[in-house]
Parts: C-alpha cells; sequence; structure tokens
C-alpha cells in the first residue's frame, strides 16, 4: 500500500507561480509512473502531468509549456512546478501513483484557486 500526501495549494493571483509537492510513503523509484490530475467542481478528473519510471514525461496540453513534473528520489516526493497560472486552472489536484503490480493509488488532493 502506498498513501500519498499533497501539499502546496493555495489561492495564487493570475499569472502567478506555486509549486505542488506530493510525498508517497514508499520508494517511488519503484512505481510504474507518478501523476498529478485535477478536477473542477462538476467536472471529471482530469490528467495535468505524468512521469515514468523510465523518465516519460507526458503533459495535458492546456499546461504545456507552463507546468513541469519532476521527482525527487531521494525524498519520494513528485513536484508540480506550475507557472503562468490562469482561472482555468483553479481545481482541486491529485497525485496518483501507479505500481507494476497495477495497483493505484490516490492522495486527498490539495485546492489550487487563481483569482485576483
Amino acid at each position: 500500500q502506498v498513501q500519498l500526501v499533497e501539499s502546496g495549494g493555495g489561492l495564487v493571483q493570475p499569472g502567478g507561480s506555486l509549486r505542488l509537492s506530493c510525498a508517497a510513503s514508499r520508494s517511488i523509484f519503484s512505481m510504474y509512473a507518478m501523476a498529478w490530475y485535477r478536477q473542477q467542481p462538476g467536472k471529471q478528473r482530469e490528467l495535468v502531468a505524468s512521469i515514468t519510471s523510465g523518465s516519460s514525461i507526458n503533459y495535458a496540453d492546456s499546461v504545456k509549456g507552463r507546468f513541469t513534473i519532476s521527482t525527487d528520489n531521494a525524498k519520494n516526493t513528485v513536484y508540480l512546478q506550475m507557472n503562468s497560472l490562469t482561472p482555468e486552472d483553479t481545481a482541486r489536484y491529485y497525485c496518483n501513483a501507479d505500481l507494476v503490480s497495477g495497483m493505484h493509488y490516490w492522495g486527498q488532493g490539495t485546492q489550487v484557486t487563481v483569482s485576483s
């Protein structure tokens, strides 16, 4: 089993930046993939960014060039650096871990609100 704890969300003005962190309870080096998703009220959860154990990275078109996913294996942590934020980025952001076994786990989420 894997526990994931997100942090770093908050209120930011348009054009601002935030860095989200996802701390895992076990080595992320052993994960098949780690990812960030987000969910806006009344909408389905959507993939924002993902990174595999082979360092293959994928971004949603809406965040390409603005968001960066990275990992710190020593800290068992995945980050999402978010720049040039817009109100459309307002959502609850969730960390996801996919194991080689096929099991996947979610964190509790962290709220990001972009507003002036």
